[in-house]
């Protein structure tokens, strides 16, 4: 595990399932247009624009909210979209972003980026309980288990 461990974390904690959000279209149309939800799309863009990222230059976000060089070109690709998709909603409402047709393309980024960042994730987590990388195939670590 990293030093920089607690802090990627205590930003990706709030990115990623932003992130997964977008890449959600029923779960956007259930929560985002639903009036009674806290969570909406200005949510969204103040987490990967303002408080945890800069999804317009998020260089400077590797190794503080993106863990990897592809981490940083999607979530580029992703703030175009988003930028996109706001330029379209004249009246800055949820239900403009979701029908714009910029939005497929959002949708299609954030699930590209969501899967890359689910597994850098899963792969640090992975680290932290075997420090000692694997080559070839593993093994199972109960023998006596019938798979």
């Amino acid at each position: 595990m990293s030093e920089d461990a607690p802090l990627i974390a205590n930003y990706r904690v709030h990115v990623v399932p932003v992130v997964l959000a977008l890449a959600n279209p029923p779960w956007q149309r259930e929560v985002w247009l639903d009036p009674s939800k806290f969570e909406n799309l200005d949510h969204v863009f103040h987490t990967l624009f303002d408080d945890f990222c800069d999804a317009d230059e998020p260089e400077r976000y590797l190794g503080v909210s993106l863990r990897t060089q592809e981490e940083v070109v999607l979530m580029r690709e992703l703030g175009v979209a988003l930028n996109a998709a706001a330029h379209e909603a004249t009246n800055d409402t949820d239900a403009e972003y979701l029908a714009s047709a910029a939005w497929p393309e959002v949708v299609a980024v954030a699930g590209r980026l969501a899967q890359v960042m689910v597994t850098n994730d899963l792969r640090e987590l992975a680290a932290m309980h075997d420090p000692e990388p694997r080559h070839g195939p593993t093994t199972s670590r109960h023998p006596e288990r019938q798979d």
